[in-house]
């Protein structure tokens, strides 16, 4: 149960079958389209595309084609004091931090430095990013060249975390043999509940057998009706489940019980709400929203989907100005550890948008934008546009936990939710 009581009221040859859009960051592939006057960009995870994709020319190259790293030598826990029936007893700092961090792999070119995130920065996570038209086989290939780097050493044998965006309609990173193509958000709820839920378990039943665990979906974010084709994160490209408190509800909860029933966990998104923003925080600096409060409507629905079992919840990049003008939500403690942890009770795994690339978060350097989502209460940092900047995130975390004796216990802490998140995930 992740509410408590508030505290307060196969790469190179897979290259051809693989395909990419030309996108830019966002809240979970990474890329998409710049926001035009007549065509605003979509954002949140792989960001909608509705350009067909080209085979793309380069190779991807699998993880063990890249050198291997010279082995680094593991150094000795570091952090809160442990208690041997603790689940992070002998885990070194490195290796906490690692299951903070979820790097990007793209779909069709992976970089050799996601492979080295998880050799070298213990990292425990990461995201199939871009676009795919090679079916479940070839993904699964994928995957498995990942899953395969796990072992003792990096993440003392703990499972990745494997996340992808597939929500449907012009955001779905996997498609090809064996994958739906899934309708968009403001079609799903038009089905009934019942139906809705056998559909998302049956698209469960192709990411699980792709090696996919974590689907970065559904969307719980509202939308005024009237004013869905100004809001370019959500509205424009139809990603809401209807543009009432009850539809969004009904549905989203809906798609979330039949991706659970078939073991790959749900992430809800975008906290507190992305619904009422005219910006897109991939494209766009200083986003902010100055209608969402902490008791409105907006919070509401995540409140409902958290009751309904949600174990991850994904934060808005954007700037609430009547809950907190001085931070994104991301890096604020009172989005975070007030209203989603106090007021709505959260006690799961609380994830950021894709903090790469996104322009409203360029103004924090990637290490100042790991420590200062961790310090606000953020479990889960996502690098999926550009993993080349997760080495410098690790390390930056890792610096403020030896100098920070309450920053470490925040890393533990986070640790720990991850950890217990992927071991009910698996049981």
């Amino acid at each position: 149960m992740t509410r408590r009581r508030p505290a307060r009221a196969a790469a190179t040859a897979l290259a051809a079958t693989l395909v990419v859009a030309p996108l830019a960051a966002c809240s979970g592939t990474g890329s998409e389209p710049s926001p035009g006057p007549a065509s605003p960009a979509a954002q949140g995870s792989p960001s909608p595309n509705p350009s067909t994709p080209e085979p793309s020319p380069t190779a991807s190259a699998s993880p063990s084609a890249a050198p291997a790293p010279s082995p680094t030598p593991t150094p000795e826990p570091t952090g809160s004091p442990e208690r041997p029936d603790d689940v992070l007893a002998g885990w070194s700092l490195e290796q906490r931090v690692g299951q903070l961090l979820m790097v990007g792999v793209s779909v069709s070119d992976p970089a050799p430095v996601s492979a080295d995130a998880i050799r070298d920065k213990h990292v425990g996570n990461v995201f199939l990013h871009g676009r795919s038209t090679a079916g479940v086989e070839a993904t699964r290939a994928l995957v498995d060249e990942y899953t395969s780097l796990v072992s003792r050493r990096s993440t003392h044998g703990t499972p990745l975390l494997v996340a992808t965006d597939q929500e449907g309609g012009l955001v779905q990173v996997l498609r090809g043999p064996g994958f739906s193509d899934i309708p968009k958000a403001t079609e799903q709820a038009t089905w009934k509940p019942a139906t809705l839920r056998e559909r998302a378990q049956g698209w469960g039943d192709e990411l699980a057998a792709a090696g996919v665990n974590l689907n970065l979906a559904p969307v719980m974010d509202l939308v005024d009706e009237d004013d869905a084709a100004d809001n370019p994160p959500i509205g424009y490209f139809g990603r809401s489940y209807g543009y009432t408190p009850t539809s969004v509800v009904r549905s989203a909860n809906a798609f979330s019980a039949g991706q659970r029933a078939a073991g790959v966990e749900p992430v809800v998104k975008h906290f507190p709400g992305l619904g009422r923003v005219t910006e897109n925080t991939d494209t766009e600096a200083r986003v902010t929203d100055d209608v969402t409060t902490r008791d409105g409507a907006s919070v509401r629905v995540f409140a409902r989907g958290i009751d309904a079992g949600a174990r991850y919840v994904m934060m808005s990049s954007a700037v609430y100005e009547k809950i907190d003008p001085d931070a994104p939500a991301a890096f604020s403690p009172v989005v975070v550890e007030d209203v989603l942890r106090g007021d709505l009770g959260f006690d799961g795994v609380v994830m950021t948008d894709d903090v790469s690339a996104a322009a409203q978060v360029q103004d924090r350097s990637p290490g100042e934008r790991a420590v200062d989502a961790v310090d606000a209460g953020v479990d889960l940092v996502l690098a999926s546009a550009d993993p080349s900047v997760v080495p410098a995130m690790a390390d930056a975390l890792v610096a403020q936990a030896r100098k920070d004796p309450a920053f470490a216990e925040k890393v533990d802490a986070s640790a720990r939710r991850v950890l217990a998140a992927k071991a009910a995930s698996a049981g």
